[in-house]
């Protein structure tokens, strides 16, 4: 049918505005709208309650745009200068605390460009030229992940070299090892700490696999499919420092894989400092007495006077799950998405930025904790001298004189049932009641079977012997001092 045919038999309505189009508090968005957004629905979609974090990294990526527009003729030198400095008086007014966010105007986006287009005028309405919220929010996410990702490593580097000068000053204490949670071999209570070191530093270096990730520049895919102005890509890119252009723009406006990695990351290291808060809540009871935290780093009970809870690691270790949920829930929203944007992606940010602040708050008190952490030395020497840990090195004392392990094995374990029997420790045994199990012990065995000898005889490279653990210490300092 002919479009003048159409004409005929429907009547057409005038394609000119009319008074009916004007809308109350019209959104920067608003000309294809008739009406106001309902004002719940105001309050059910807006995200600058916790965007407005971004607000650094929203003006610093529109300032680098303006620029690139102004290079490419997009938009005039004058227009770009304006914009430039309109955008650092408003970066001036929220650092000061004297920027009134608005619900109504959604999210940091545009908060920011409608104070800009109030102060400077039409200039103002000229940067969002070439791009879209998409892109933007995209670029603004980059940008805070990788600031943030560097605090993030900064605090695991603190807590590692509290972990390592708890090492230095306790290398020779003498530790009972544990599987099982049961007493297994003694080693130095540095090795044990040495090894959370070792975790965090994997945990530092997936970390760093995150910023790789956030270090990808999104602006210039507009909604989703580019943009027709002619713009320079890699302009911007320099300008905020990427090492890298996304290729794709369907790709750059709905990743979130950055994202995923961070929570991913952030959850093996919630898992690290849980378990190392299990253990130190383990320590400090009664039944193990082994450490004793700052008073500064504990809280009493309401009701019992002499109580001295642990909960600041308590609180980590809960928190843990915390973060794992933040894990779960963006796996789930983004799981089924189409490409390319979709407003689901705004979930993305309030379990991101409150594991942030979850892990970023754990590693701070946690490397408080290692330091006013006090070391019970002797109680941790009786624990390794009253039980059967140096029961393994008893054996091997009996396969380095030419039995077989299993054989040795048999005996000892024979030597120490005799011993619960009696409620005695090896140790208390004499070398006469030693060679009715078998005529290969000599006096030599009680040195052999003491907690020093056992300790030092683990020489094997990542042993616990004090050797192993020197040189795991000057590793651990050398690691620190490559990324201090």
């Amino acid at each position: 049918m002919r479009n003048e045919e159409v004409g005929t038999r429907n009547e057409r309505k005038e394609l000119v505005p009319s008074s009916q189009f004007l809308v109350p508090n019209k959104k920067l968005w608003g000309g294809r709208f008739e009406k106001s957004t309902d004002e719940m629905i105001n309050a059910f979609q807006a995200s600058i309650d916790f965007d407005k974090r971004m607000y650094r990294e929203d003006i610093e990526g529109s300032i680098a745009h303006a620029k690139m527009l102004a290079a490419q003729k997009i938009i005039s030198d004058d227009d770009a200068q304006k914009i430039c400095a309109g955008l650092e008086k408003i970066l001036a007014k929220i650092d000061a605390g004297e920027f009134e966010f608005s619900v109504a105007l959604e999210d940091i986006h545009m908060n920011v460009e409608k104070a800009l287009t109030d102060s400077i005028g039409a200039a103002g309405g000229r940067l969002h030229t070439a791009r879209s919220r998409n892109d933007q929010v995209a670029l603004d996410t980059h940008l805070y992940m990788r600031r943030q990702v560097r605090e993030i490593q900064k605090l695991i580097l603190d807590l590692q070299a509290a972990l390592v000068k708890a090492a230095e000053k306790n290398s020779d204490v003498i530790f009972p090892g544990y599987t099982h949670l049961q007493r297994a071999q003694p080693i130095l209570f540095a090795h044990h700490l040495l090894a959370y070191f070792s975790m965090l530093q994997r945990d530092f270096d997936r970390f760093e696999g995150v910023h790789a990730r956030a270090d990808i520049m999104p602006l210039g895919a507009g909604a989703l499919a580019g943009t027709t102005f002619p713009i320079d890509r890699n302009f911007v890119a320099r300008e905020l420092n990427f090492s890298a252009i996304y290729s794709n723009s369907l790709d750059a406006v709905s990743d979130r894989d950055y994202l995923l990695e961070f929570l991913s990351a952030a959850s093996i290291l919630m898992v690290h400092l849980s378990r190392l808060s299990e253990e130190i809540i383990l320590w400090c009871s009664r039944e193990f007495s082994f450490v004793e935290l700052d008073d500064a780093h504990c809280t009493g009970s309401s009701m019992m006077p002499q109580k001295k809870n642990p909960d600041v690691p308590e609180l980590v270790r809960g928190k843990a799950g915390r973060v794992f949920g933040h894990l779960m829930a963006l796996l789930t929203t983004v799981k089924a998405l189409p490409l390319a944007y979709n407003k689901d992606l705004q979930e993305d940010k309030e379990g991101v930025f409150d594991a942030l602040d979850t892990v970023k708050f754990s590693l701070a008190v946690f490397a408080q904790i290692i330091n006013g952490m006090k070391i019970r030395k002797d109680n941790m020497r009786r624990a390794v001298e009253e039980d059967f840990s140096n029961a393994t090195d008893l054996a091997d004392y009996l396969v380095k004189k030419n039995l077989p392990f299993r054989q040795a094995h048999e005996v000892a374990g024979k030597i120490v049932h005799a011993c619960i029997e009696r409620g005695v420790y090896l140790k208390d045994l004499t070398l006469d009641e030693f060679k009715k199990f078998s005529p290969l012990f000599e006096e030599d065995i009680h040195e052999a079977i003491k907690p020093e000898t056992c300790v030092a005889a683990r020489n094997s490279q990542g042993g616990t012997s004090y050797r192993q653990v020197e040189i795991q210490i000057d590793l651990a300092h050398k690691w620190l001092e490559k990324n201090l």
